[in-house]
């Protein structure tokens, strides 16, 4: 691999050679992280007759793992700047791994959601963020190129796990199934170790001498940096976005971690239910990446019809529950799927790239409460589902309201630098975060 200088001494990045190793590696680490609890409902019925719970009870464990990986960021951040990307790789796939394995020893729920929901979802947020900065170190041309290969990650991983879960369930039972994908996450080890770093690393001594002095300023220098809290007091749209996001999340995760229970309730062998999760998977291979290219044109960039198509998606993906009330036959649950996976790849195309910190952590705090709040409605009944509709809904509704504030103040304030440094912020499109 040749790596150049710019005039500076730094690196400049390749756009290609190593940096095609990188977004390999990228993809299996998406596979093993953002995918995999939607795989934890395959265990979902097992776990509840061992340990004699209820559904929200159980439903604490796949609700705890989203939730810490979501809020791992700002120590993510930490350890990226301290030790870099690939050590932050390799930690987080050593304590996914240990924790999986060390949770199919647990003797109780609690234990349960220390291993399978805390340790291994903090695993989960310190490999998959850094992955996707290391991406972006190597290209700058082929970025969005790169970026919509690596997306493809998260369906590989939806499309997968579930057909190996399920093997695993009926060969070895939840508690061997857990030890087993406990060694499979320790896999992003290799996966952190062929990121290679460009460039000189940092002198020691300097990044030793920030760290003996936190200083309140060098304090709040990396909470405007990594949380964006400047631009949730400042900035009224980012504020109405992140609200509204997070709002949005109370029951997006839901049907992935419901899905297969909710099949199998209702008398689905557990082998077709698991089909029905590969099968979304397979769509979010197939319409993810044409639609991250299509939207990362420059025609597209800084356009204000990104909010209505955003909503629209929103709303088709609230919308497409409704079909789960109408039958629980595999045709019917297969309409829901595609109609489902559909709107759901658009969605991870529109997300925004500033601010992930502080929005990862308002999400985080719906999606631990979603799962269990469906819970409570499943699986004698399918109430999960309008739920989940009620809160797209007014998600849509409140992005509808966003964008056409937006489009009235640019129509009135044209002229505005403020106003255009916003729109750029606030319709800058990331292909990656799902």
């Amino acid at each position: 691999m040749i790596i150049s200088e710019d005039s500076g001494g730094g690196s400049v990045a390749p756009d290609g050679g190593w940096g095609w190793v990188v977004v390999a590696a990228t993809v299996l680490v998406l596979a093993m992280t953002l995918a995999f609890p939607s795989c934890i409902g395959i265990f979902y019925t097992d776990l509840q007759n061992d340990f004699q719970a209820s559904n929200t009870e159980t439903s604490w464990v796949p609700a705890i793992m989203i939730a810490v990986l979501h809020a791992g960021g700002p120590i993510c951040s930490v350890l990226v700047e301290c030790l870099g990307c690939r050590a932050t790789i390799i930690i987080g796939g050593i304590l996914s791994g240990l924790g999986m394995a060390a949770s199919s020893f647990a003797q109780t729920l609690v234990e349960l959601y220390i291993t399978a929901g805390i340790i291994t979802g903090m695993g989960f947020s310190l490999s998959f963020q850094p992955s996707i900065t290391m991406v972006g170190h190597y290209f700058v041309r082929r970025r969005a190129f790169a970026n919509a290969l690596s997306s493809t990650g998260t369906a590989l991983g939806l499309s997968t796990l579930p057909l190996l879960a399920n093997y695993l369930l009926s060969s070895f039972g939840w508690r061997g199934s857990f030890l087993v994908l406990g060694g499979v996450l320790l896999n992003r080890c290799v996966c952190g170790a062929v990121m290679r770093p460009l460039g000189a690393k940092p002198k020691m001594e300097a990044r030793t001498g920030q760290m003996n002095n936190p200083t309140l300023s060098t304090i709040m220098s990396f909470l405007c940096r990594h949380m964006a809290f400047d631009l949730l007091c400042s900035n009224p749209y980012f504020c109405a976005y992140a609200l509204g996001l997070s709002w949005m999340m109370l029951g997006f995760v839901v049907s992935l971690v419901y899905l297969v229970p909710y099949a199998t309730a209702y008398g689905m062998e557990q082998d077709r239910a698991a089909l029905l999760m590969a099968i979304l998977g397979l769509i979010n291979i197939t319409v993810r990446p044409v639609t991250a290219l299509v939207f990362g044109l420059p025609r597209f960039r800084g356009s204000h019809n990104f909010a209505y198509l955003f909503a629209t998606a929103v709303l088709i993906n609230g919308l497409s529950n409704c079909i789960c009330g109408m039958a629980t036959s595999f045709p019917v649950l297969l309409a829901y799927v595609i109609v489902f996976g559909f709107s759901m790849s658009l969605i991870g195309s529109f997300r925004f790239p500033s601010a992930l910190g502080l929005i990862s952590i308002m999400e985080s705090i719906m999606l631990l409460l979603g799962p269990p709040l469906a819970g409570q409605k499943m699986p004698p009944s399918c109430d999960f589902v309008f739920c989940k509709y009620i809160h797209c809904v007014l998600f849509q509704t409140k992005m509808k309201w966003l964008s056409r504030a937006k489009t009235n103040k640019q129509k009135k304030h044209h002229k505005s630098s403020s106003f255009e440094a916003d729109s750029q912020f606030m319709f800058n499109i990331q292909q990656l975060k799902s």
